[in-house]
C-alpha cells in the first residue's frame, strides 16, 4: 500500500504555522539523545529549581490529599483559603490591598495566564508591544490569538528598561496590550517604582493594559515590588505571579494574577470555558507556601548566592562579562566579541563539554550577544560543570 505524505489529506490550522516549537522542548530532546550515548550533560538551561518547597507545604498536601471528600471539582475561582492566602502575601510582602474575592484568580501557572489574557483582550489585528529580549510565550501566544506583534527594545546601555521616548515615537493607535517583565528575565535587571509609575503613566495615558510578569521578586531580591503599588495601578494593570520559583513548586502549576475586579471577571470567561479548577489539596498547600517567613526566603537565598558565585566563574572561563547587580535565578552575560553568536557559543560549550547555556537569542534579537546560566543546579553540578568548560574549551 501506498504511504501518504499526509494524514488523510488533513493539515492544521494557520495558526500552528504561525509558532515554532519551544526551543527547549526542542533542544532538550538533544540532551536526552546525547544522555541515552552516555554523555551525561550538565543542564545549566532551564530555570526549574531543584529544592524543595517547606515542610509546611508537603505536610498539608499529604493532609488533605488523604481526605475521602477533597478529590471533586474545583471552583472556577479556587478556593476562599488560596485567594485569601494570597492577598495575604501581596499585602505582607508588597504593601498592596487585594480584594481576594474579585481583584485574585488564581492560575494552573503563568504560562496559561498568558493564554487566558490575550484571549480575553486582543481581537486579530490588535497590537502587543512585545520585549525584546523578553519570555518566547509573550511572542508565540500573541501569534496564537492573531495580534500583531510589534517589539520594543530593551537595551544593556539603559538597564534593559523600556525606552519611553522611543515608545512615544510608535504608532500606538492600535496597540492594546503591553508585556512587561520585571524583574526581568532574562536580563536580571531588578524593578523600581520609578520604572513601575512610567509603565503606568503610559498604559493610562495611551489607554494600553499593563501586563508586568512577576514570578522572580523574592529571588536574590531584597526588596520586592510590585507594579500594582503604583496609584490606580490595577486600573490599567494586570500583574501575574507564581509560586514556581519563590516557593520551589514548578511542577505544581500554582499562580496567580491580581487586576481590578473588570478584568478578572473578563479573564474568568475565558478560563472557565477551558479547565475545571485545581487539585484541592494542593490549593491549600499552596495557601500553606504563601504564609512562610522572611527565614524561608533567606535560606534559599543563600543557596543561590552560593550558586551565583560559581555561575560567575563559568561566564569568566567563557570570556563572558556580565552585571554584578542582577537578581532572580539566572545569570545574563555578555559572550566575546570574537564569538559570532549565542547560538554558536552555546552548541560549542554542549558538544565539547557536555553542559548545557540557554543561548539568548531565542528571547529576540537584543539577546543574541549574551548567555543565561540557570542557579537551579547545585554546587557540585555547577562546579563540574566549570571544570570541564576550563578542560575542553582553551
Amino acid at each position: 500500500m501506498k504511504k501518504e505524505d499526509k494524514v488523510c489529506n488533513i493539515v492544521p490550522a494557520e495558526r500552528v504555522n504561525s509558532v515554532q516549537e519551544y526551543y527547549f522542548s526542542r533542544k532538550l530532546k538533544e540532551v536526552a539523545e546525547m544522555n541515552a550515548a552516555g554523555k551525561n550533560v550538565i543542564n545549566l538551561g532551564i530555570g526549574s529549581p531543584d529544592l524543595p518547597p517547606s515542610d509546611e507545604t508537603i505536610d498539608t498536601l499529604c493532609f488533605h490529599a488523604r481526605k475521602a471528600n477533597e478529590h471533586g471539582y474545583q471552583p472556577y475561582v479556587g478556593i476562599p483559603e488560596l485567594r485569601e492566602a494570597f492577598a495575604k502575601w501581596y499585602k505582607t510582602w508588597y504593601d498592596v490591598d487585594l480584594n481576594p474575592k474579585t481583584e485574585i484568580q488564581p492560575l494552573i501557572g503563568s504560562k496559561e495566564g498568558i493564554l487566558h489574557i490575550s484571549l480575553a483582550f486582543l481581537n486579530p489585528g490588535d497590537g502587543v508591544l512585545v520585549p525584546n529580549p523578553g519570555y518566547p510565550t509573550y511572542s508565540s501566544v500573541s501569534h496564537l490569538v492573531g495580534a500583531k506583534l510589534i517589539s520594543y527594545e530593551l537595551k544593556e546601555e539603559l538597564g534593559w528598561q523600556p525606552d519611553f521616548e522611543e515608545l512615544e515615537k510608535m504608532d500606538l493607535s492600535g496597540v492594546k496590550l503591553m508585556w512587561t517583565n520585571y524583574p526581568n528575565m532574562p536580563t536580571g535587571a531588578n524593578a523600581s517604582m520609578e520604572l513601575y509609575q512610567k509603565l503606568v503613566d503610559f498604559g493610562r495615558r495611551h489607554h494600553i493594559i499593563i501586563c508586568n510578569d512577576n514570578p522572580y521578586s523574592f529571588i536574590l531580591n531584597e526588596h520586592p515590588l510590585s507594579i500594582l503599588s503604583v496609584p490606580g495601578a490595577k486600573d490599567i494593570c494586570i500583574e501575574m505571579n507564581s509560586m514556581s520559583k519563590a516557593h520551589n513548586m514548578p511542577g505544581w502549576r500554582m499562580a496567580m494574577l491580581a487586576s481590578n475586579a473588570q478584568f478578572v471577571q473578563w479573564i474568568l470567561k475565558v478560563k472557565s470555558n477551558v479547565d475545571s479548577g485545581q487539585f484541592k489539596p494542593m490549593q491549600y498547600a499552596a495557601a500553606a507556601a504563601l504564609a512562610a517567613p522572611k527565614s524561608w526566603y533567606d535560606k534559599m537565598n543563600e543557596t543561590y548566592r552560593s550558586r551565583r558565585v560559581l555561575a560567575g566563574e563559568i561566564m569568566h572561563a567563557l570570556g563572558c562579562k556580565y552585571d554584578e547587580n542582577q537578581v532572580g535565578m539566572f545569570l545574563w552575560g555578555r559572550i566575546p566579541d570574537n564569538i559570532c553568536g549565542s547560538e554558536a557559543l552555546a552548541d560549542k560549550v554542549l558538544y565539547d563539554a557536555n553542559v548545557f547555556l540557554t543561548p539568548g537569542f531565542i528571547f529576540g534579537s537584543q539577546g543574541d550577544r549574551y548567555i543565561r546560566i540557570s542557579l537551579c543546579s547545585n554546587n557540585e553540578m555547577l562546579q563540574k560543570a566549570l571544570e570541564r568548560i576550563k578542560t575542553h574549551l582553551k
